[in-house]
């Protein structure tokens, strides 16, 4: 029998055992908790740190990035800043930012072509109808100059005529950028009678000289005339603006392998990398052109000439400087836009500069026939060059009615010209006699009108002739990047 004394003294055993395991299981607990802190502040640490670094990338974001990408719409050239934190790219986070930058071009550029959408319909409905009034102002003229018979009268009325024909120019070109068909349809003419026609349509022409070294009847198809008259106007108007007042703008007419070409050089200011590169892209077409994108105010030729190119199948390249230190525009007519018109039937307007191959033609059998003539007596007169007779431009085009159409674009006689025989000598043709038993035809008489015509534009080339011109004027300051024939 088990003692009282003993059982206590097991019971105290057993209670000390317990009270070191316990003991035990205090401690090892203790530390687990203390371990457990330490992780929850550093996770807590860590979290917050992720949670700086994140909110300095979304402000890096709204910041910088974003204004980028929307600026990077209309500027392409601009770059987007990368994220602030170097190990963000292709992590999750990077990933989900640049799904931010995506869905932010995409709705931009949704949001401006809807705008701009909208403001190219007013501005088609409001040019639309200053077309309208513009043509029929051109009517009210034309009548005007039929009915009156006063040289003075008509000079004025011809030069409110060209005025009046500048204002529709721009009009038609804003109708052009903003989508509208070219307005005027017409027949199938001579490619230097169309650019003649552009010509005429602007203020500096007088100091336009084109070169013909087309193929006589050389033509255009008749959906053709009126987009190559607007893109040789455009870069013409580029050239005058962009170039000395006292310099010429040379225009050159040439067959190439896949069609014509008319080449526009200035010596004028000429254009930078940047400023070549735009107006390439403008003329060229390829992209959506928005009226956000033409500056304040619009600048509006180039974007005409990229619509009309898309348009009608031309091409245009202004990517190469002019060996007067300018620019030079190449307008290129593919073969598929080209025709060909009899010049016995259909001759170009008399406004037009005669082609260098026709004098060539017509020189040769004259040269041979000089050659093998007996000497003219002492004192015989040379023949002088036909001067044609001012008349109007291109076939069905407004724009040649102009003082450009009607005086200024008479060809002087020059070395390519038939009265140029090498210093040779040209007897006169002597007319058969008459018989005085067979009526002779008499000429038709001119008409009023035609009369008026002829002084007026006498008039008006011998007053241009007569004013003074600035030798020394100092040189146009580029205002605006369109370039174009720009120099």
């Amino acid at each position: 029998m088990i003692e009282l004394p003993e059982l206590v003294a097991g019971g105290l055993a057993a209670g000390t055992l317990s009270a070191l395991a316990l003991g035990g299981s205090l401690l090892r607990s203790r530390r687990q908790k203390a371990v457990l802190r330490a992780e929850v502040a550093e996770l807590r640490a860590r979290l917050e740190g992720t949670e700086g670094a994140f909110i300095a990338e979304v402000e890096h974001l709204a910041a910088r990035r974003m204004p980028a990408a929307a600026a990077q719409l209309a500027h392409p050239h601009l770059k987007v800043p990368g994220p602030a934190g170097q190990h963000i790219p292709g992590t999750p986070t990077g990933i989900a930012l640049e799904y931010v930058l995506t869905a932010l071009r995409e709705e931009l550029t949704a949001q401006r072509t809807r705008i701009d959408a909208a403001a190219q319909a007013g501005l088609r409905g409001a040019t639309r109808e200053i077309q309208a009034a513009l043509y029929r102002l051109q009517d009210a003229l034309r009548g005007l100059q039929q009915r009156y018979d006063d040289p003075e009268l008509a000079q004025t009325l011809f030069a409110l005529d060209h005025e009046n024909e500048q204002s529709l120019r721009r009009a038609q070109v804003a109708a052009v950028v903003c989508g509208a068909w070219v307005g005027l349809a017409r027949e199938e003419s001579h490619v230097v009678d169309a650019v003649t026609g552009g010509q005429a349509r602007l203020s500096g022409y007088h100091r336009v000289r084109v070169n013909n070294h087309l193929e006589p009847g050389t033509a255009l198809v008749s959906h053709a005339v009126e987009p190559v008259a607007i893109i040789v106007a455009e870069l013409l108007d580029n050239a005058l603006r962009h170039s000395a007042p006292d310099t010429d703008v040379v225009v050159d007419l040439e067959h190439v392998h896949h069609g014509v070409c008319v080449t526009v050089d200035d010596a004028g200011l000429g254009m930078t990398q940047d400023e070549r590169a735009r107006a390439q892209r403008l003329v060229a077409g390829s992209d959506p052109i928005l009226l956000t994108d033409l500056g304040d105010p619009p600048r509006m030729g180039l974007a005409a000439i990229g619509q009309l190119t898309r348009q009608f199948d031309l091409n245009v390249d202004v990517s190469s400087p002019s060996p007067y230190g300018g620019v030079r525009a190449v307008l290129r007519v593919d073969t598929h836009l080209l025709g060909r018109i009899d010049p016995d039937e259909r001759p170009p307007s008399a406004s037009a500069p005669r082609s260098t191959r026709e004098r060539s033609v017509r020189r040769e059998p004259v040269r041979e026939a000089a050659a093998h003539a007996a000497p003219v007596a002492e004192g015989a007169v040379r023949e002088a060059p036909e001067t044609p007779v001012p008349g109007t431009g291109p076939a069905g085009s407004p724009a040649a009615a102009g003082p450009a159409a009607e005086h200024e674009r008479t060809p002087a006689p020059g070395p390519e010209d038939p009265g140029d025989l090498g210093g040779l000598p040209q007897r006169r043709r002597r007319a058969p006699a008459a018989d005085p038993g067979v009526p002779q035809p008499q000429p038709a008489a001119r008409r009023p009108e035609e009369a008026a015509a002829a002084l007026a534009a006498l008039q008006y080339g011998t007053a241009a002739a007569r004013a003074p011109r600035r030798a020394s004027a100092p040189g146009p300051q580029r205002t605006d990047d369109e370039g174009g024939a720009a120099g």
